[in-house]
C-alpha cells in the first residue's frame, strides 16, 4: 500500500509499505479519511518522535478485514475509530484523568512502524483493546469526511465539560481556525455569550456564522477594551486558549476577571512556555488548568453531534487533498493563508 511516511527534520516521503496484518480481535480498515491535526504538525515542526512513523489519527474509513473473535464489526462497515482508549481502572482512569493512563498512551492504531495513528496511508490496523472500546459506526448518509471530524470535535467536547461555561457568562476564545471553531460551536451550545479573535477575516466571518457574537483582529482591535465593555468592566469568565502564539497568555490574563478560569488547550509541546504573574493567579484567584485529547465518557456523544449535522463541521473544509500531496497540505496547514481552514487527506485519491 501507499503511505506518508515521516522521516525526520521535517520530510515526510510517500512510499511503498506492507499493508498492516491483524490478529484475532483486531480490524483492518480501508482509510477513506483523515483529518490534519495540529499534534501531528507539531511532531512534524518540531520533530517531536523518532522516525520512521505514520501519522495521523482523526480517520474514516471501511472495514475489510475483521480478526477471529471480533464482535460488533463485520466487513463493509464504516467507522471512526480512536487511536487511543483508557484501561478504565487505573489510578487515572478511577479519577476520570484517561489522558494519563498508560493504556491510553498507548497508540492502538498503526499502519506499519512504531504505531502512530497511521492515517496518512491507504490502510491501518486497529489493535483489539481499541476495537472494544474505541470503534463506532458511521450512519448511512454520512460523508467519511464529516465523519473525521468526530476524534477533534471529542477533544474539545471533553475541554468544554471541564470549563464548564454557564449561560450567564461572557468566554473569550482565542484562535478560530479549525479547533477554535469547534469550540466556539460547542461554547454556544451552553448558553454563554462568546467573544472571539483571530487575525484572517474568512476566520473571524466564521466564528460569527458559529455563534459568536463579536470576532476581532487582535492587531487592529483592542480586545481587552472590547471585552470590558461587555462584562461591566469585569473581563471574562472564561478565556479558552485555542491557538499557541506569542503574546496570547498575556492577553488571556488582561481579558479575564478576578475569579476567572484559563484553559490552556493548544499549548501541547514540552518547549512551549507559559508565563504568569504570581499575584495574577493567587491574588487575583484565577484558575489556570488543561485538557487534552479526548475522554471515552464522551464517545458516544461526540459521535452523535458530527453524525446528525448538529455542528456543521463540513463547512470548516478548506481543502481535500490526495495522499502524495500531504507534505502540501502540512505546510498549508502550518503557514495558513486566507482561505485555509481545516485540511483532510483522501488516502484512496492520487494526483
Amino acid at each position: 500500500m501507499r503511505a506518508a511516511v515521516y522521516r525526520g527534520s521535517g520530510e515526510i516521503r510517500i512510499e511503498e509499505v506492507p499493508t498492516p496484518t491483524i490478529g484475532a480481535g483486531e480490524l483492518l480498515v480501508r482509510v477513506e479519511s483523515c483529518g490534519i491535526c495540529h499534534t501531528d504538525l507539531k511532531k512534524v515542526e518540531y520533530d517531536l518522535l523518532p522516525p520512521p512513523r505514520i501519522y495521523g489519527h482523526e480517520t474514516a474509513g471501511v472495514v475489510v478485514r475483521a480478526g477471529e473473535g471480533v464482535e460488533g464489526f463485520s466487513v463493509g462497515d464504516r467507522v471512526i475509530a480512536f487511536h487511543h482508549i483508557p484501561c478504565l481502572d487505573c489510578f487515572y482512569c478511577r479519577r476520570k484523568l484517561y489522558a494519563q493512563c498508560e493504556v491510553y498512551r498507548r497508540v492502538g492504531i498503526t499502519a506499519g512502524f512504531e504505531p502512530a495513528g497511521g492515517g496518512f496511508s491507504q490502510y491501518v490496523r486497529i489493535m483489539d483493546w481499541i476495537v472494544k472500546r474505541g470503534v463506532e459506526k458511521i450512519p448511512p448518509g454520512v460523508s467519511f469526511e464529516r465523519a473525521c471530524f468526530v476524534e477533534p470535535v471529542n477533544t474539545c467536547h471533553k475541554a468544554v465539560v471541564q470549563a464548564d461555561p454557564q449561560p450567564d457568562e461572557l468566554v473569550l476564545i482565542q484562535g478560530q481556525g479549525p479547533i477554535g471553531l469547534l469550540f466556539t460551536m460547542l461554547v454556544r451550545r451552553t448558553g454563554a455569550r462568546v467573544v472571539t479573535t483571530d487575525t484572517i477575516p474568512l476566520r473571524r466571518e466564521l466564528s460569527k456564522r458559529f455563534g459568536a457574537a463579536e470576532s476581532w483582529d487582535p492587531r487592529a482591535t483592542d480586545a481587552h477594551a472590547e471585552v470590558m465593555a461587555r462584562s461591566q468592566g469585569r473581563g471574562a469568565d472564561l478565556v479558552i486558549m485555542a491557538v499557541s502564539a506569542p503574546g496570547l497568555t498575556d492577553q488571556a490574563m488582561r481579558c479575564s476577571r478576578p475569579g476567572s478560569r484559563i484553559l490552556l488547550f493548544a499549548q501541547t509541546s514540552d518547549q512551549e512556555r507559559v508565563e504568569f504573574s504570581g499575584a495574577d493567579i493567587c491574588r487575583q484567584e484565577r484558575t489556570v488548568f488543561g485538557s487534552y485529547s479526548a475522554s471515552v465518557d464522551l464517545q458516544h456523544e461526540s459521535a452523535g453531534l458530527v453524525f446528525s449535522g448538529e455542528l456543521p463541521v463540513e463547512d470548516l473544509i478548506s481543502d481535500r487533498l490526495p495522499l502524495d500531496r500531504l507534505a502540501e497540505g502540512i505546510h498549508k496547514a502550518l503557514h495558513p493563508d486566507g482561505q485555509s481552514m481545516k485540511i483532510v487527506v483522501l488516502p484512496q485519491r492520487w494526483s
